[in-house]
């Protein structure tokens, strides 16, 4: 089984992370993408982010229908901060990891600043790293981004189109269609009382409007 991990705060979920999921599970040939919104993410300590029932409801009603797709609760779980490497550790230990072949997927602005990341390189070699690039973006060699020790560690493997690691872990650098869909500009528009049909599917849309998010206190 190929298994895709799609994290991020998913405030909303939006057409854009849809229609990226839906490339990527053709493109990595995946059976399943499992949607994993951050709780505490690391990278926001400061930002101020929908409860996670309000945002764990809308992805599950942006997904539905689409049995290739799923969702994770698991970040919620904990108490502490939301880490992906807990999280590829938690999948990897609940399903044997023999029978698995777990990718994380992530867009290219992410997977610059993975060295901020904890435990970065262990995590880069438990797992696949799928890379979702747009046209005309400038691409910076794996050694700027993972600096020249580790880089080392990886070499370029024709076939599957990526850079292979030690552990038979591969990155990835895979275009999908870009759709210039930010969540802080729904949030925004819902803010205002303005339109954000298309923008989110007609069931998120409902939900945001039914619950007042995003709405002045």
């Amino acid at each position: 089984m190929k298994w895709g991990l799609f994290g991020g705060t998913f405030d909303p979920i939006h057409i854009g992370h849809l229609r990226c999921a839906a490339e990527m599970l053709e493109i990595c040939d995946l059976n399943r993408i499992i949607f994993v919104p951050a709780a505490r993410p690391p990278h926001k300590p400061n930002a101020e982010i929908t409860p996670f029932r309000h945002r764990e409801r809308m992805i599950q009603l942006a997904i539905e229908g689409n049995s290739a797709f799923s969702f994770s609760d698991v970040e919620n779980r904990r108490e502490t901060t939301s880490y992906s490497i807990e999280t590829v550790e938690y999948i990897l230990d609940r399903h044997r990891p023999e029978k698995i072949e777990l990718s994380f997927i992530c867009g290219q602005d992410a997977f610059h600043e993975i060295r901020t990341w904890k435990d970065w390189e262990r995590l880069l070699l438990m797992c696949h790293f799928a890379v979702m690039t747009r046209p005309g973006f400038s691409s910076r060699k794996l050694v700027e981004i993972l600096g020249a020790e580790f880089a080392a560690r990886f070499t370029y493997d024709e076939k599957d189109r990526g850079f292979r690691g030690p552990t038979g872990r591969t990155i990835c650098f895979r275009e999908v269609t870009f759709l210039d869909i930010a969540s802080r500009n729904i949030r925004t528009r819902a803010k205002e009382g303005r339109d954000i049909r298309y923008l989110v599917t007609d069931e998120v849309r409902r939900y945001i409007e039914k619950n007042n998010l995003y709405r002045e206190k």
